[in-house]
């Protein structure tokens, strides 16, 4: 059983800055990517980052460019968020998630092709 553990969400104000970490716990597994994924009340899940760790690519949401960086530790499969210049808008409840397969990048993007999810940290960001 591999599991995932989110840390680090809060209240902020707007403006402000967090960081969230995730870290994989259980049955050893590898993972070829890790991503973020959050969803706020009445909403979709929606894409936020990804890192593949073969290339050390990270993919993000177009309206997370700039503001959010992902990075992360392959050998202890562990991803972080860093977040700035937070806005109400971002006010949601953020997953990790890990995939075990390869897929195409443009993969990562959708939650459907991650196998391990987190239970989600909720981010709070005041006006």
């Amino acid at each position: 059983q591999v599991q995932l553990v989110e840390s680090g969400g809060g209240l902020v104000q707007a403006g402000g800055s967090l960081r969230l970490s995730c870290a994989a716990s259980g049955r050893t597994f590898s993972s070829y990517a890790m991503g973020w994924f959050r969803q706020a009340p009445g909403k979709e899940r929606e894409f936020v980052a990804a890192i593949r760790w073969s290339s050390g690519n990270t993919y993000y949401a177009d309206s997370m460019k700039g503001r959010f960086t992902i990075s992360g530790d392959n050998a202890k499969n562990t991803v972080y968020l860093q977040m700035n210049s937070l806005k109400p808008e971002d006010t949601a409840v953020y997953y990790c998630a890990a995939t075990s397969a390869y897929f195409p990048a443009s993969f990562y993007y959708s939650s459907n092709y991650y196998d391990y999810w987190g239970q989600g940290t909720q981010v709070t960001v005041s006006s």
